[in-house]
């Protein structure tokens, strides 16, 4: 399977202004990539790649003042089956985990393991079997707690500010099932990327960026999702870290207005030029 995917995002700046964009591919996703990224900013100024302690493609530049477009666009080759499924998977021990990992079992800018979440998840799923089953419980959970609403995204809202008012979006799902599954001492860390509605019904608004979250189960990291809370087809990830702020998309030292964003993630036909 083939996925098109890519993204336009139109700022205004009053002025001269720095930025970091985390626009590409993940580099583990550099084997399956069919036509190449083509990251341009307009008007052009010069871009300089870089890769952060997670491992995310990103790149620097200084921007002009007046409006600024930022385009990305690949096509990916995709196994085209669901997420990998591992029921039996175990849960390591804290002192037989490798070090590399014991960072994702920390509190971290929006997901806090020292808080009254911790007493909530072993009081909640200590009784749940450790591992796989114990993290689908706390996916479970957080799938039904929150209530999906765009209208009421906030980029300041934590684990906690979820937990305690139910709303939010993709991103505020995977912050609280990461910080419950830190507090059960599984390490667990935050994924962004590209998820288009490819064999599920059309969403039937416009699309965004995507976010998931994998947990450390077995010696391997596992894709869990508790907004969707199923299997997904199609996902094509750009960055890892914590939380969403190691992964932000832009961020700009400086004042800016976002004027229009535009994300899409489609199957490519069979037959259609980008499949040859």
């Amino acid at each position: 399977m083939l996925i098109r995917v890519g993204c336009e995002l139109e700022f205004a700046f009053p002025e001269p202004t720095a930025l970091i964009l985390m626009l590409s591919l993940h580099p583990l996703r550099a084997p399956t990539i069919r036509q190449y990224e083509q990251l341009q900013v307009d008007p052009l100024v010069p871009l300089t790649q870089y890769f952060d302690q997670n491992g995310n493609r990103c790149h620097r530049a200084v921007v002009p003042s007046g409006r600024v477009t930022f385009r990305n666009s690949a096509v990916v080759e995709d196994c085209g089956l669901p997420d990998l499924q591992v029921p039996n998977a175990p849960q390591i021990n804290v002192q037989d985990l490798p070090q590399e990992v014991l960072m994702f079992l920390l509190g971290s800018r929006y997901c806090e393991v020292d808080s009254e979440l911790n007493q909530f998840a072993w009081s909640q799923f200590s009784q749940v079997p450790a591992g796989w089953p114990r993290v689908q419980a706390v996916c479970d959970f957080v799938h039904r707690h929150i209530r999906f609403d765009y209208q009421q995204a906030r980029s300041y809202r934590t684990a906690l500010g979820a937990f305690h008012e139910r709303t939010g979006v993709c991103r505020d799902f995977m912050h609280l099932a990461i910080t419950l599954c830190r507090c059960l001492n599984m390490p667990a860390r935050y994924c962004t990327g590209y998820l288009g509605d490819i064999g599920v019904p059309p969403a039937g608004s416009p699309m965004d960026f995507s976010a998931w979250f994998e947990v450390f189960l077995g010696g391997q990291w596992y894709t869990f999702d508790a907004r969707n809370n199923v299997p997904r087809i199609g996902r094509v990830l750009m960055a890892r870290g914590r939380d969403a702020a190691d992964v932000a998309m832009t961020t700009t030292f400086g004042v800016n207005q976002l004027q229009s964003f535009k994300v899409w993630a489609d199957e490519v036909p069979a037959g259609s030029t980008a499949a040859r």
